[in-house]
C-alpha cells in the first residue's frame, strides 16, 4: 500500500497553513505564526478531556495535529472556557518574551485552521465538545 497522499505531503500543507496564518494575523514570519498556533492549541487543549482532545487532534491536518498534542501535560488542571479576551492573554503567556500574538490571536487561527480542514466535519466534531468550543474556534 502506498503512503497515504496527507502523509506524504504533511511538510506543504503544514507550511501552507503557516503562511496563510501568517498573512491574516498580519505577521512578517512564520516563525511568530508558530507560537501562535501552538499557544491557541495548548489554551483550547487545556478546556478539554484527554478523550475530546484526541478526537479533535484526529481531525486536523498531520503536522497540526503533531502540534496540537505536542508538549502536553496530561495531569494540567483542565480549565473553564471563558471570554475570548481572558484566553487571549493566556496564549500570550507561552514563551512570552518572544510571543507576538495578535489581540485577535484566536479568531486569526480559527480563521487558517478552517481553511485546512472539512468544515462541516470540524463543526460536527465541535458540537459534540463541551459548551464554550464552539464559540472559541468561530472565524
Amino acid at each position: 500500500m502506498p503512503v497515504p497522499a496527507e502523509y506524504q505531503r504533511a511538510s506543504d500543507q503544514f507550511y501552507d497553513y503557516l503562511v496563510d496564518a501568517r498573512d491574516t494575523a498580519g505577521f512578517w514570519s512564520t516563525h511568530v505564526t508558530y507560537t501562535m498556533t501552538q499557544g491557541v492549541f495548548q489554551v483550547f487543549r487545556r478546556r478539554l478531556s484527554t478523550k475530546d482532545a484526541i478526537a479533535f487532534a484526529n481531525i486536523l491536518p498531520i503536522c497540526l495535529r503533531a502540534l496540537f498534542v505536542s508538549d502536553w501535560d496530561v495531569d494540567e488542571e483542565k480549565k473553564l472556557f471563558t471570554s475570548l479576551e481572558e484566553m487571549t492573554e493566556e496564549v500570550k503567556l507561552l514563551r512570552k518574551d518572544h510571543n507576538f500574538s495578535t489581540e485577535t490571536a484566536i479568531k486569526d487561527v480559527a480563521k487558517a485552521l478552517r481553511r485546512q480542514v472539512d468544515e462541516e466535519a470540524f463543526d460536527n466534531l465541535l458540537a459534540q465538545l463541551p459548551e464554550g468550543a464552539m464559540e472559541f474556534w468561530q472565524s
